[in-house]
């Protein structure tokens, strides 16, 4: 090929771009390679080993989402349940302030599950009950409408119940032939008056007991004309609410025709829970409202509360009297109730929300948060509840004034506890722990001994068996084990117990120590999780 052909060949655009890429990936090459010129690229390798070094120096550790008590070094399964381990999610930030029983969240785990504090403060606490009931007739308002005398229902002059009767107006009329009998002993009676005036006096008296007026006495004696009819007035005013006759009916002295409410005043009816009524006394001003009459709201004082609970609801019946004077208030309408109380037994407690507390069992315990960090952290409080209040509860014991208490986001912290396998609301076998450290920190630094016992063990549940047994040993104020190390370290009074002493009790246990070996037999009761013998 000559000159002139190969400088035409290099010439061309296809072949000068092609040539540009290759050198470009050459250089890259020496840059980036280990070459004699990359001093630069193998001082970044160490670094990157240094820094990967840096995350090796704490290794992961394997916990069961269900047995937050498993602690493993590998990833596997769970030997109690067969689930397969998870990481354990650390937060450890380097702040030397936060308490080690404390839970830890970054500030985007805060933000993520929504946690909402409040301060607990003093207060004059407001017992607020919300009541529910019916409208009732007032029962010493009903009357019932009788028969007089015996015989058969003529005329029934009042059809239906619900009907409105007014005071002395007429219901109904009786054919009754022991009435025609009375007037004809009248009229008899009249005749003989000047010779036997007492017979008369008897006849009209028993007339009258069958409601006969003085007037309708006077009008038979003077017509001397007998009716075996009689007429039955209402004794009272009102609301028939029941009929228990019809036309034709025959029916004896006294027996029941109607009964009549006069609604001009009611009762209102309300179930209270026992737990409530000590906070209710006779006098309580009420204000309700019905479900029929929106808009509207009505008040009445107690006057009356139930000695005897409803075994079945346990609830009380308190009855508020209220007047009805337009006859809006209807019986069996619905009623709701809301009545304030004010605890003066409770004055300047300290209240807290009801959303703040979580309840496990005989325990309520709530989270709050510690003061003076830079990570968010959460201390758990096992408290004692007073009255609720609706929406809060009376605090007896377990938070201070001024507590900054969590009010939303408290089980998600929880959550993170018992997977942390910290004290939790599921978890109280750990749950003196904190306790421990602060009696540990006011022990005897001078009457102290410390020892390092190299004593066997497998997980965070032996951790736990390990540090309470050899703290249960009277004059040991410190054991925290290493369970990398396998060491367990002491700080105890020499003059009430040696290391030997701690090492013979945790073998008794399970766990090899010093020069102590556990019994095979209980070595193997121990949890599958446990075993640390090879």
């Amino acid at each position: 090929m000559s000159n002139n052909s190969i400088k035409r060949f290099f010439n061309k655009g296809i072949v000068r771009y092609g040539l540009i890429l290759l050198a470009g990936l050459l250089l890259g090459w020496l840059i980036f390679s280990g070459g004699p010129s990359s001093s630069h690229g193998h001082d970044n390798e160490h670094d990157h080993a240094h820094h990967g070094h840096d995350h090796g120096d704490e290794p992961t550790v394997w916990t069961c989402s269900m047995h937050p008590q498993i602690r493993m070094d590998e990833p596997g399964l769970c030997p109690l349940c067969a689930m397969d381990l998870i990481p354990l999610q650390t937060t450890g930030s380097g702040d030397a302030a936060i308490d080690p029983a404390a839970i830890q969240l970054s500030a985007e785990a805060v933000a993520l599950a929504k946690i909402q504090t409040t301060s607990a403060n003093l207060q004059n606490p407001i017992k607020e009950m919300h009541l529910y009931g019916t409208i009732k007739a007032d029962e010493r308002l009903t009357r019932s409408q009788t028969a007089h005398v015996s015989g058969r229902i003529e005329q029934l002059l009042v059809a239906f119940t619900g009907e409105r009767v007014r005071e002395g107006q007429p219901i109904a009329t009786i054919y009754s032939p022991e009435l025609l009998t009375a007037q004809q002993e009248l009229i008899e009676a009249v005749k003989l008056q000047e010779v036997q005036p007492a017979i008369l006096d008897a006849v009209r008296a028993k007339l009258k007991l069958w409601k006969l007026s003085d007037e309708q006495i006077a009008k038979i004696e003077e017509s001397g004309q007998p009716s075996p009819l009689l007429e039955i007035t209402a004794n009272t005013g009102g609301i028939v609410v029941a009929k228990h006759v019809n036309q034709g009916d025959y029916v004896n002295t006294g027996t029941v025709l109607f009964e009549v409410a006069d609604l001009s005043r009611v009762w209102a009816l309300f179930d209270a829970y026992e737990a409530d009524l000590p906070f209710l006394k006779v006098g309580d001003q009420v204000e309700y409202t019905l479900q029929a009459l929106p808009g509207k709201s009505y008040s009445g004082k107690v006057s009356f509360i139930n000695p005897i609970l409803d075994p079945m609801t346990r609830t009380a019946t308190i009855r508020v009297e209220t007047a009805n004077p337009q006859g809006e208030l209807m019986p069996e309408m619905y009623a709701n109730a809301k009545i304030t109380a004010p605890l003066k037994q409770h004055a300047e407690g300290i209240v807290i929300p009801k959303s703040a507390v979580l309840w496990t069992g005989k325990r309520s315990i709530a989270y709050v948060k510690q003061q003076g960090t830079e990570t968010p952290a959460y201390l758990l409080r096992e408290i004692e509840l007073g009255p609720s209040l609706g929406e809060a509860y009376v605090v007896l014991s377990g938070i201070e004034e001024g507590d900054e208490v969590v009010t939303q986001g408290a089980f998600v912290i929880d959550a993170s506890a018992q997977l942390a396998g910290k004290r939790s609301m599921m978890n109280d076998a750990m749950g003196h722990e904190h306790e421990a450290h602060s009696h540990e920190a006011h022990f005897d630094q001078e009457a102290a001994e410390h020892a390092m016992i190299p004593v066997g063990g497998a997980c965070g549940m032996c951790k736990e068996r390990i540090e309470e047994t050899a703290k249960g040993v009277d004059g040991v104020f410190r054991a925290v084990w290493d369970q990398s190390a396998q060491e367990l370290h002491l700080d105890f009074d020499p003059e009430k117990v040696t290391t030997d002493d701690v090492a013979k009790t945790l073998a008794a246990v399970g766990h090899d120590a010093g020069s102590f070996k556990a019994d095979q037999a209980i070595y193997d009761a121990l949890p599958a999780c446990c075993w640390y013998r090879e």
